[in-house]
């Protein structure tokens, strides 16, 4: 799927001051792009500020050491003279926490960059591919559509934001472009090698330790076809981990062999339970859509307001409705 920069080009080419976020809880595909474009659109000389709408992963401090990403806090004053909101990796209400609020009263024109199936109407140009690996690639291409040239920083974001999107090239989603704009990014400085290392091999104790209690409690069903585990709210205070630690932890789910769905149910520590979905076959979105979720058709994820219970008796429902 193709996308049309032009719309793109001209709001660059028009204004001066640019906002940029990404979804709660970022990964360093919304984390990445959002540092790449910056660096991109100061390299052309305009004001770009960048917020997030939930606390900062310190798992990606190496990303932005200078703390550039600040946490979005209402009433968001600081942002009032914006003339462009860009929205990268979401499309959807519920993945911009209080800031979507803010943004709805926003006069600034808007634009979403995102490779997500799942999409709300925000008021804003959408410029959406599904096919792509990850929205990095897009940042990508809206560069070279701008006539820029990426600096090392910019590219090792853009990396970041490729490989862990693919599982590191293992995803299904991994194809020989992706292999192409790999080469690309690390030809324009990005470290591979360094970048595994900070992203992957730099755990905490605390962190182990909470993905310790989830392998305990994982649960096969459904003749080996389902997977899941749970945090439980207080999990955190006795590890000494924060919720971004449950990160990748799903994976663990899915990577047992015959497993067809898998699952993890996160007590949220102001309440609700998150689900986050991981399938070899099957179309998981469908699934998170029906709590008010979404994402990828094999990598989705939906926040359920009830009792950890609860959400685990609808939601096994709801996939066992799927594999029959």
């Amino acid at each position: 799927m193709s996308i049309d920069w032009s719309p793109f080009v001209e709001l660059v080419r028009t204004h001066q001051r640019f906002l940029i976020t990404t979804h709660v809880r970022p990964d360093p595909d919304g984390l990445g792009s959002q540092l790449a474009l910056a660096d991109v659109l100061e390299g052309m000389g305009r004001d770009v500020q960048m917020v997030i709408a939930s606390s900062w992963p310190p798992r990606y401090n190496f990303m932005d050491p200078e703390r550039r990403i600040g946490r979005f806090t209402p009433p968001g004053d600081a942002h009032r003279e914006v003339e462009v909101i860009a929205v990268l990796d979401t499309g959807t209400w519920n993945q911009l926490g209080d800031f979507g609020d803010w943004m709805k009263t926003s006069k600034a024109k808007k634009v979403v960059i995102d490779h997500h199936f799942t999409q709300d109407e925000l008021g804003a140009t959408r410029l959406l591919d599904t096919s792509s690996e990850a929205t990095g690639r897009l940042v990508y291409e809206a560069t070279q559509a701008l006539g820029q040239t990426l600096s090392r920083r910019a590219a090792s974001c853009l990396f970041a934001a490729l490989a862990t999107d693919t599982g590191w090239f293992r995803h299904k989603n991994t194809t020989a472009s992706t292999f192409a704009l790999a080469e690309k990014l690390t030809q324009a400085g990005a470290d591979p090698n360094y970048l595994y290392d900070a992203i992957y091999e730099q755990n905490t104790a605390a962190r182990v330790n909470l993905l310790g209690l989830v392998l305990q409690r994982l649960r096969v069903i459904e003749n080996g076809k389902v997977a899941y585990s749970e945090v439980f709210r207080d999990d955190y205070a006795k590890t000494g981990a924060i919720p971004q630690d449950t990160e990748d932890a799903v994976g663990y789910t899915r990577s047992i062999a015959s497993v067809e769905v898998g699952m993890l149910f996160l007590e949220q520590p102001a309440g609700g339970v998150k689900v986050s979905f991981r399938s070899r076959v099957v179309d998981v979105a469908k699934i998170a859509e029906q709590f008010g979720g979404g994402g990828h058709k094999l990598a989705s994820g939906a926040t359920l307001h009830t009792t950890l219970a609860e959400a685990q008796s609808r939601v096994l429902e709801a996939v066992r409705r799927s594999l029959q």
